[in-house]
């Protein structure tokens, strides 16, 4: 069916000069390899953990499709809704049998449930798939104080429409996304993605995050196995 579309597109473009005619056949053949990625997450996602979690991925591929045209801001919105409405969260204890293990997104949409990092590892790589940029996402550890008890470790996810701008916090512990400064119950301690890691409120990478983090160049890894 590929190659038949493949004809029919490239006898509607025989008139474009022979460069606009490559550019565009590689979007097409990029398009193609990403469907073809994604049908073979849902199959794994059928074959690992059944048809429950086929139905997650199914759902999860039509957030995208609906999302990918929107504003980012609505991209947020909807990506932040999506797991914290689906997915269940529980401690890696109860889901993983150990103390602390950083899901990939087919593992977390596979088994319904998971902690604060699995919530941000997937709204991460989803909006990275809708076309926002690794530089303006960031992992974010932070201590949350909850109440009168004492601050507990936590990770929400940053948006920087700006590098050096006030982030917007995505986060499993609420529903909306806010500004940083709207959440004046988490303290910042550092932040990362695939490219680099800022400790404290530094405009400048201080460390290959992959270097120094081995339980996020282990999941990148494994993401990178899934299909992601």
């Amino acid at each position: 069916m590929f190659l038949v579309r493949l004809a029919k597109l490239s006898s509607r473009l025989h008139r474009l000069s022979g460069a606009a005619w490559a550019l565009l056949l590689g979007l097409v053949v990029v398009a193609s390899m990403a469907a073809s990625d994604l049908d073979h997450i849902q199959a794994l996602a059928q074959q690992r953990y059944g048809a429950r979690a086929a139905e997650t991925v199914v759902a999860w591929r039509r957030l995208m499709d609906e999302s990918r045209a929107l504003p980012d801001t609505d991209k947020l919105n909807r990506v932040n809704a999506f797991f914290n409405r689906r997915i269940l969260f529980q401690t890696d204890w109860e889901v993983w049998g150990q103390e602390d293990y950083w899901a990939t997104p087919l593992e977390f949409m596979g088994k319904g449930a998971g902690d604060c990092e699995d919530f941000v590892i997937a709204k991460y790589m989803t909006l990275k798939m809708l076309g926002i940029g690794n530089d303006r996402l960031r992992l974010i550890y932070v201590m949350a104080k909850s109440g009168s008890t004492a601050s507990v470790a936590h990770m929400v996810l940053g948006f920087y429409a700006q590098p050096t701008g006030e982030p917007l916090i995505l986060d499993n512990l609420i529903t909306s996304v806010r500004a940083a400064s709207q959440r004046s119950d988490l303290v910042p301690v550092f932040s990362f993605n695939s490219d680099g890691l800022w400790v404290g409120g530094s405009a400048t990478s201080a460390a290959d995050p992959t270097t120094r983090l081995s339980r996020w160049r282990d999941v990148l890894e494994r993401m990178r196995q899934d299909g992601f």
